[in-house]
């Protein structure tokens, strides 16, 4: 079976609001099986809702109509799906009641544009609300199904999981699972990765039910997304967990995490894990590093904290570092030996570069320098040339440094 999404408001085109909603539904409609190809978003305009809503029923099963219930005279929903219906609206006196009680029951006066609310295309069953005013909507076109819910987050999520998830895998008549897995990496390119993996592919392709996709992220990584489809919720686990393994084998240890993970949460976690203090030194990075890591809840029992030593005396005079060029392995190595010692950390990780826009000491816009000293005093130094604007080298060296240091605490 399958479910489409039409998002309804002028605000989701201006950018005023982002559609996290859509995105919600999909991920429901897709833990139970059920296939949703499209999502649409509209303006408050209803000759274009109910072009959108016609175009949608060609090829889908359902059609999930999400906003536009208010009470307000830009909100167009009823009357679209009333027009697609081929139907008039009708007063749900019932609804009107449970709208007049809500308003007395907090003390405020109903203003009489929110009877609007209790509009029903003849012929739709209502969805009754038990968070706000607006009801939501049942409404049959032939063999399919209309559903509107509000826009409003919390209300929309509670109808679709108390009654048009139950009542869409009651008209499948089947039962299903798909569900995804994403593996984080960070070290090839997403052609680079497209190459390597080709050949499970292209046995992928003739899988009836394991798919695989790259979703480039930038510095964050390259995204690997497998996605499977099973009866239980175990035998999509198996799927998984098979795939996982085979791309694992190909692609090796640039696979850093799975799913909500990110570099830094990785980082934090392997240190923990064996018991390890970070101590920072950055200069090309300004703090990014830090402020990194930090968004991440219990990093302070393990990041001692950072030196942003930006300008080059700072380095001198506080890391011990020897005067001279500051964008090198040797200066690098010297600020992460100086950033441990001084914060009494058992590792110190160091970042010193260029983003631009000019060179400095004599090395090109690009180049960062990481140093590593671990706790047993082996020091590692690399040269990176990372490409991009300002921004975009400083964020990418925040996760090249840091993927440095896993592959050495691995």
């Amino acid at each position: 079976m399958r479910c489409d999404v039409v998002a309804v408001g002028t605000e989701l085109l201006l950018g005023q609001i982002i559609d996290t909603n859509s995105s919600w539904i999909g991920e429901q409609l897709a833990a139970v099986g059920i296939d949703s190809l499209m999502q649409v978003k509209v303006g408050d305009n209803k000759d274009r809702v109910v072009d959108a809503i016609r175009d949608r029923l060609q090829e889908a099963d359902a059609v999930v109509v999400c906003g536009g219930l208010g009470p307000t005279h830009d909100d167009l929903t009823r009357e679209a799906i009333a027009t697609v219906m081929g139907v008039s609206l009708e007063l749900d006196d019932d609804i009107a009641a449970a709208i007049e009680a809500m308003f007395a029951s907090r003390q405020r006066r109903m203003p009489a544009n929110n009877l609007k609310q209790a509009e029903v295309p003849v012929g739709a069953q209502v969805i009754a609300q038990t968070r706000g005013t607006a009801p939501g909507l049942i409404c049959p076109v032939g063999n399919k199904v209309i559903y509107a819910v509000p826009g409003v987050p919390h209300e929309m999520r509670d109808m679709m999981e108390r009654v048009i998830i139950p009542d869409l895998i009651a008209r499948s008549g089947e039962t299903a699972i798909i569900a995804s897995r994403v593996l984080r990496t960070w070290g090839d390119s997403e052609s680079g990765l497209n190459e390597r993996l080709q050949p499970l592919i292209n046995e992928l392709d003739r899988s009836p039910d394991t798919t695989l996709a790259f979703l480039a992220s930038g510095w964050e990584g390259i995204k690997v997304r497998l996605t499977a489809k099973a009866i239980t919720r175990d035998a999509v686990n198996v799927l998984l967990d098979t795939w996982e393994r085979r791309v694992r084998e190909v692609v090796g240890d640039i696979v850093f995490g799975v799913d909500d993970d990110n570099m830094e949460s990785v980082v934090l976690a392997m240190l923990r894990q064996r018991g390890l203090t970070l101590g920072l030194a950055e200069s090309v990075t300004g703090g990014l590093v830090s402020g990194r890591l930090t968004q991440i809840a219990g990093a302070s029992d393990v990041f001692r904290g950072a030196v942003v030593s930006y300008a080059s005396d700072v380095k001198f005079s506080l890391l011990q570092v020897t005067p001279g060029p500051v964008v090198s392995e040797p200066a690098a190595i010297e600020m992460a030996r100086g950033v441990k010692d001084l914060l009494g950390a058992d590792i110190g990780l160091a970042l010193t570069g260029v983003a631009g826009p000019e060179q400095q000491d004599g090395q090109a816009v690009g180049t960062l320098c990481v140093a590593v000293a671990l706790a047993n005093g082996e020091v590692h130094a690399k040269t990176f040339v990372l490409p991009g604007q300002r921004e975009q080298m400083r964020q990418m060296s925040v996760i090249s440094s840091l993927d440095m240091l896993r592959r050495l605490l691995a």
